[in-house]
């Protein structure tokens, strides 16, 4: 092959689990991915696996959702979001009956929801199982990420906490996937020197940081990022490629923006008489995202235009054939200039398909078809399965560097979010002193020094910071760091007196149940 094309997606989400509630309205953000985007994503790769296609793949699944989506709790409320999407669709069948332009819509996602389902409990309910059985099958690469999705240069003041947070998602990993990761996604792509170290002792091969990161590495790479590098530890870096991820994150270049594409703001859940969305809001309160749309973006600033489902697959596949246009294109262009075969690594956010860009998997589906069946310039890989093809690669050392604003953390380190760090640094130290004053604990003290450690990973969540700078629920993350912190305070302070009290600690294990298997001794 002239080259080869690895396409990586990364899913995500926080760790929100709140049984003290009936329902709660941020765990619609786990509902919706799945509606929207994981349970899309195992149907296109159920069709290619019934059509025998040779395909490849890389998927992140951080530990906290694979966390959330093997919840017992959490899976018996999605039910419940699913059949109340089907009621709403069949409400809508109904009131659309005499709607020529909407009637059609109405049963389009009727029988969306429906084979969600389907797909749902044939799977046993359990989508991470789902993944691994496409692993397992040889036909994706599954790779973990930090345990709580902390970032990582912004721990490396305390060496401790990095490994805590890699390790402890190599545990994670081991139990829900039956074997060691290979790979991991730094959580937003961020990388600071020395963090390649605890990789080692992880037994992690290699990890993916953005574009500048690999530029600028030491000394600079010959093959710029179309090749990876080794650190000197032996770590493989993969860059990530702006050509390939700018036609589709770009807001004025990017495929998704295209005006005949559903629009994702528009919802009934908005435009309806309150009363009739209500039961089907994600909170009875607030309106909010039904997930039922019925118009595509249009353009400009008239009024929406009715979304026409037909016409949105036919321009996903014109793009799915532009996109392969492109990257044989590319990848002939860099396979005449180079002495090797040239690498184009393409990572994008899973929920990005689907969720966001309603014809996302679609496109997925379109493009990866047209790859194995339509051309012979390229083959589709994943990072594993390229460096064991290609093992020699030039040694350098990666640039500090992350995917967020200006190239660094100024997302997650600014004025909204940085009187984090000072509390996060004081628990940090004494989550170590914690691990070393109690090396061998066992009994009610194991279980509230592995507790602290709980509710320290879950405190240095990279979301938090990013909801603030945000600003979509600013309530919310800075309700989740204060209440994380004020925990762990609590058990260090009963734990440094010898007296837990077990009543308390059982309630917070039964809130924040992440992670059964912690072990406070990385800490030390």
């Amino acid at each position: 092959m002239p080259g080869y094309l690895s396409l990586v997606l990364h899913a995500h989400l926080p760790f929100v689990r709140h049984p003290e509630h009936e329902k709660f309205l941020e765990e619609n953000w786990l509902f919706e991915a799945i509606t929207e985007t994981y349970l899309p994503l195992i149907q296109v790769m159920d069709g290619w696996l019934r059509d025998g296609m040779e395909t490849r793949l890389t998927l992140t699944l951080s530990p906290t959702l694979c966390a959330m989506l093997l919840d017992p709790l959490l899976q018996d409320r999605y039910v419940r979001h699913l059949d109340g999407l089907i009621e709403l669709a069949e409400k809508e069948i109904h009131r659309t009956h005499w709607d020529h332009a909407f009637q059609p819509l109405a049963w389009m996602y009727h029988h969306r929801f429906t084979t969600l389902r389907d797909t749902y409990f044939a799977y046993g309910r359990n989508v991470v199982g789902a993944f691994r059985k496409f692993q397992e099958q040889g036909k994706l690469e599954i790779i973990t990420c930090a345990a709580t999705h902390a970032l990582l240069p912004l721990l490396a003041g305390h060496p401790p906490s990095i490994r805590a947070q890699i390790l402890t998602a190599r545990d994670h990993y081991r139990s829900s996937f039956g074997c060691d990761p290979r790979g991991i996604w730094l959580p937003e792509c961020a990388y600071a020197e020395g963090v390649e170290t605890v990789l080692q002792e992880a037994n992690i091969r290699w990890f993916i940081v953005d574009t500048h990161g690999v530029l600028h590495a030491r000394p600079r790479p010959r093959y710029g990022v179309f090749a990876p590098i080794y650190t000197p530890n032996g770590i493989a870096a993969f860059g990530r490629d702006l050509d390939s991820a700018k036609q589709v994150w770009s807001k004025h270049e990017g495929y998704p923006g295209d005006v005949r594409y559903r629009d994702f703001y528009r919802d009934i859940g908005f435009d309806f008489d309150f009363d009739y969305v209500k039961p089907h809001l994600p909170s009875a309160e607030h309106r909010g995202f039904t997930g039922i749309k019925y118009f595509r973006i249009t353009g400009g600033s008239g009024a929406k235009q009715v979304y026409d489902r037909q016409a949105a697959l036919e321009i996903a596949a014109e793009h799915a054939g532009h996109f392969l246009g492109a990257r044989i294109a590319q990848i002939n262009h860099l396979a005449s200039v180079m002495d090797r075969p040239p690498l184009v690594l393409s990572p994008y956010d899973a929920e990005l398909f689907g969720h966001w860009w309603y014809e996302g998997p679609e496109f997925l589906d379109f493009f990866v078809r047209k790859a194995v069946f339509d051309q012979k310039e390229f083959a589709l890989t994943t990072p594993e399965e390229f460096l064991r093809r290609h093992p020699s690669q030039q040694i350098a050392t990666p640039s500090a560097s992350s995917w967020g604003e200006e190239g660094y953390w100024r997302v997650w380190l600014n004025e909204t979010n940085e009187w984090i760090q000072p509390h996060l640094h004081v628990a940090q130290e004494r989550m170590t002193e914690l691990a070393r004053r109690f090396p061998n604990a066992d009994g009610l003290t194991e279980r509230a020094l592995n507790q602290a450690a709980r509710e320290l990973l879950l405190a240095q969540a990279s979301d938090w910071p990013f909801i603030l700078r945000t600003g979509t629920s600013p309530d919310y993350a800075r309700k989740r760091v204060k209440d994380h912190l004020s925990r762990f305070l609590k058990l260090y302070e009963q734990l440094t007196a010898g007296r837990v009290d077990e009543a308390w600690l059982a309630s917070i294990e039964w809130r924040d149940n992440i992670f059964p298997d912690a072990n406070y001794r990385y800490w030390a």
